[in-house]
């Protein structure tokens, strides 16, 4: 699997590192919570620093947005990485746990960011290359049906994690259903 070509502009000393990061798990969590129109007073109480460190960090709330996503899809990235040795279904399976994480994130600032944007593009990229080569693998070894493409099982996750569930056990259980349903059974 290839690097990831996005790259988010974190600090190098450690301390603004551990701020820059504490601020992006603050937003991801109240962005997919409630939404992005949340208070960045807020993200900044919640990530343990001043606002001040916050807007020189992310001096509008669009670079937040964008870090945001970019982390998400570094994260995406990471974890194929991280599954890469697994049982080809066992890889794909957790790598596809992880992106409903994605989505839901996604979910809360997508529409904040620019669609046609080459950021965007980029991520997309990123995570059909970090990801694409996981369901190969599992179609190689007869776990996946020949005629599911990786697009089409995004978008299947995609519009089965923006409906609403009960609670996490309901929405891992149509999951499992769902991905049950791109199992090879011949």
């Amino acid at each position: 699997m290839p690097d990831v070509p996005v790259a988010a502009r974190r600090p190098q000393r450690a301390d603004a590192r551990r701020n820059y990061d504490a601020l992006l798990a603050a937003a991801r969590d109240i962005f997919a919570e409630s939404s992005t129109d949340a208070s960045l007073e807020e993200i900044a109480r919640r990530a343990g620093v001043g606002i001040g460190t916050l807007y020189r960090n992310f001096p509008t709330r669009r670079d937040l947005f964008e870090a945001v996503y970019v982390e998400e899809i570094n994260q995406l990235s990471a974890a194929a990485l991280a599954v890469a040795d697994q049982p080809p279904w066992e890889a794909l399976r957790t790598w596809l746990d992880r992106f409903v994480q994605y989505v839901v994130t996604k979910r809360a600032v997508v529409d904040a960011l620019n669609r046609e944007s080459e950021l965007f593009k980029s991520c997309r990229v990123t995570m059909y290359a970090a990801g694409e080569p996981l369901m190969d693998r599992a179609r190689a070894a007869g776990e996946v049906r020949p005629e599911a493409s990786f697009d089409d099982v995004l978008r299947m996750i995609s519009g089965l994690v923006s409906g609403t569930f009960v609670d996490e056990e309901q929405r891992a259980r149509v999951l499992d259903f769902a991905l049950d349903g791109i199992r090879n059974r011949g």
